[in-house]
């Protein structure tokens, strides 16, 4: 008996520290990371995407790690969060901090001895303006959402040069579609949470409450994706037909963002929220595929 009850205290440790890592999250950063790398290589060389899905899912969690622990206090107060290892005291904050610093040494391990330098530091400086500033912002004022963009675009620009040991034009493009996707995408989970970030004392959207003039907003940062979706084609990294495919899925994600302008309503936003999350790795997948 005793055997079963340590084996359950084990399992649940584990799976809070699991819980941590917020899974969905992490693999959608490594997703982009890997789509950065497999874009800039001339040969893709497999045993290293695992390499980079490992250092990638290691740099991600500690960054989620330290959102976490500073913000296990406001976690506790939203319905959303008020179920993680933290704020139920699954887990110290020791336990995670020690956690994090792991996952932070294995990844800086493995981008500097499998890829480079100029990886390994984009990565550390994603981890830093992500845990240690964007985090702290997000009580200050919408500042947040700006600054939280940055370590957000980080991924697919990580992935080219950890290919490519080089910066460029070509890195600076997938930032920026990513950038710019980033604030819709954010901004309809700001919406559909206004009342409880409000609670929490977080301030996520670009206008007074969900209302015509944030919709506005919304949709002006959307407008930037459908010509920043052409320059990948236009720098000879892809080919026509997935510069034709982002200009679509572009235009289509900003029909979403009229439609919110017009009703302003929950439902909207939704949907909204859906279309960003199908259109980043659709666009992304078509890039590779048709890759130049």
């Amino acid at each position: 008996m005793e055997k079963v009850i340590a084996l359950r205290m084990v399992n649940a440790k584990v799976k809070a520290y699991v819980e941590l890592l917020k899974l969905k999250l992490t693999l959608a950063v490594v997703f982009s990371g890997v789509f950065g790398y497999c874009l800039a290589a001339d040969h893709i060389d497999w045993l290293k995407v695992a390499v980079l899905v490992i250092a990638s899912i290691a740099m991600t969690g500690a960054a989620n790690i330290i959102n976490q622990i500073i913000e296990k206090e406001s976690d506790k107060v939203m319905k959303r969060t008020a179920t993680r290892p933290l704020p139920t005291g699954r887990l110290s904050v020791a336990e995670a901090a020690t956690f994090a610093f792991v996952l932070f040494s294995i990844a800086c391990f493995l981008y500097v001895e499998v890829f480079n330098l100029r990886a390994a530091a984009l990565a550390v400086l994603s981890l830093l303006l992500y845990g240690f500033v964007y985090t702290p912002l997000k009580r200050k004022g919408q500042v947040a959402v700006y600054v939280g963009a940055l370590p957000g675009a980080f991924p697919p620009m990580i992935g080219w040069v950890a290919a490519t040991n080089h910066f460029g034009w070509e890195p600076g493009i997938l930032f920026a579609i990513q950038f710019f996707w980033q604030f819709p995408h954010f901004w309809a989970i700001g919406w559909l949470a206004f009342d409880e970030y409000k609670k929490a004392g977080i301030q996520m959207m670009p206008g007074s409450g969900k209302n015509t003039e944030t919709a506005f907003r919304i949709m002006i940062y959307t407008l930037f994706l459908v010509p920043v979706g052409w320059l990948p084609y236009m720098l000879g990294m892809t080919g026509i037909h997935s510069a034709l495919v982002a200009m679509i899925g572009g235009i289509l994600f900003l029909a979403q963002t009229f439609h919110l302008m017009r009703t302003c309503t929950d439902k909207a936003a939704l949907q909204m929220m859906f279309g960003s999350l199908l259109y980043l790795p659709v666009v992304q997948i078509v890039y590779l595929l048709d890759k130049v």
